[in-house]
């Protein structure tokens, strides 16, 4: 007996219905980056590993999927490389290259290669697949989609103000309730500076990063494991915990990041995004969030993430400002700010949430049973017009039973069926029948699209 089939962990299948709502979620944030004036690419999905390694921290480089090269990838190879069971330096040898961590490091890398061809400011969109060799656990896939819009070649922080305007707007099509929390990494430089451990900014960002998940015990357990004085950490939990309105954080902030430029450098920037976006009337709240941090090396610049209100589930749209990033690939100068939604954990959400909008996720509209050839033949004329009208219908193609066919339109939860025997033929016209009522009528084909389009 063959062995049942199965797909890697951390990845899924998806049916037509759970296509339908995917689609939903991918149509709803194109239409909202058309509307901010932004254009499509789309990159491979795999890069060289000398692109992706190193752009994403310690961390990142250990989730990420290597290629092994083709044909005999043991040439060059000496056996005692090969005896001493060296993973990380063996993988070099084998791999050149590597499924995509994101789409943020490929779009610097497309950007340098493209840098003729391109207007800047640079305003791009891309809706495609990533892979990370993560632990799957609820919410976290080894395979997801990001939806990610940048603006690169432009310092202004109007940039910033409208991709939180873009996350308000997706968010309150789909009528999930959201806050949008804005921190700045100048703020955590100045806070690493004023606390004396300038030098430990990633390790403080790393940890800091982790309070909703891990709790302030086990932050600053993990602190004082990479090496930061008790006395530094005891400065910290004010500043990490500090709460109020976002004007009396701002304020705070001003007095205790006083003796640090770059930190209120952070502070300026993060007062004027906010303050111009109360001036929009966002739907969602916005907040200024201290213990944000967000990982990634490159962000330079203000930081965002989105959380859900109504359900338990990680950040479902994240991004922030990156100065550096383009530099790595020998194109300095070139500041950008992007933000990505994370469209597996935004289905997710709708699931739960069964905010799915009906006509969102329905297929054919209308189908026509099939009697045989004649009427198949006469229906085919209709359904031409009904197609040409913009209405999804289909004819099931045997002349089967008719509990079958009824089956059929069931199970695909169509709400007409045309039913078309010798007595509609020879009035020309179709029966109807309302799936969710029962009710049947006698209609043209006019009738009929103005009777599905009601």
């Amino acid at each position: 007996m063959a062995a049942k089939p199965s797909i890697p962990k951390g990845t899924r299948d998806f049916s037509p219905v759970e296509m339908a709502k995917r689609n939903y979620i991918f149509n709803t944030i194109r239409d909202v980056y058309h509307l901010y004036g932004f254009q499509q690419i789309e990159t491979p999905s795999m890069e060289m590993l000398s692109t992706l390694m190193g752009k994403y921290g310690d961390e990142g480089d250990k989730l990420l999927f290597k290629i092994q090269n083709s044909g005999d990838y043991f040439s060059g190879i000496t056996d005692e490389e090969l005896l001493s069971r060296n993973a990380a330096k063996l993988a070099s040898k084998f791999c050149e290259k590597g499924l995509r961590y994101d789409l943020t490091v490929p779009f610097a890398r497309y950007v340098v290669m493209h840098r003729d061809e391109i207007t800047f400011p640079f305003k791009r969109y891309q809706i495609q697949p990533v892979w990370r060799a993560d632990r799957p656990q609820k919410g976290r896939y080894r395979e997801f989609y990001q939806c990610d819009a940048d603006v690169v070649g432009s310092d202004s922080l109007l940039n910033e103000v409208e991709l939180m305007q873009i996350v308000d707007t997706v968010f309150s099509r789909f009528g999930i309730r959201v806050c949008i929390k804005i921190n700045n990494r100048k703020i955590l430089s100045g806070i690493a500076e004023i606390i004396g451990e300038a030098d430990k900014i990633v390790d403080i960002t790393v940890a800091i990063d982790k309070l909703d998940k891990i709790g302030l015990d086990n932050v600053n357990a993990e602190l004082k494991e990479k090496g930061i004085s008790d006395e530094a950490i005891a400065k910290l939990q004010p500043i990490i915990l500090l709460n109020g309105t976002n004007a009396e954080k701002l304020g705070t902030l001003k007095e205790v990041l006083s003796t640090s430029e770059v930190g209120l450098k952070g502070v300026e920037e993060s007062e004027f995004i906010l303050n111009t976006l109360e001036t929009m009337g966002l739907k969602n709240e916005i907040e200024l969030d201290l213990t944000l941090a967000r990982g990634l090396n490159y962000y330079t610049g203000a930081i965002f993430e989105v959380k859900a209100l109504d359900v338990q589930i990680g950040s479902i749209t994240g991004g922030g400002r990156y100065d550096n990033l383009t530099g790595v690939f020998g194109m300095s100068g070139v500041s950008g700010v992007g933000i990505s939604f994370g469209a597996d954990r935004i289905f997710d959400v709708l699931n739960q949430l069964e905010l799915y909008p009906k006509e969102a996720v329905n297929g054919t509209e209308v189908l026509f049973i099939n009697f045989g050839e004649k009427e198949a033949a006469f229906s085919m004329g209709v359904l031409a017009k009904v197609r040409a009208a913009g209405i999804r219908a289909e004819i099931f193609p045997d002349a089967s039973k008719m509990k079958k066919q009824m089956s059929y339109a069931n199970a695909k939860n169509t709400p007409f069926v045309a039913i078309v025997g010798e007595n509609e033929m020879n009035e020309g016209k179709v029966m109807l029948k309302n799936m969710e009522t029962g009710e049947q009528n006698l209609v043209s084909a006019e009738e009929l699209i103005a009777a599905v389009k009601r």
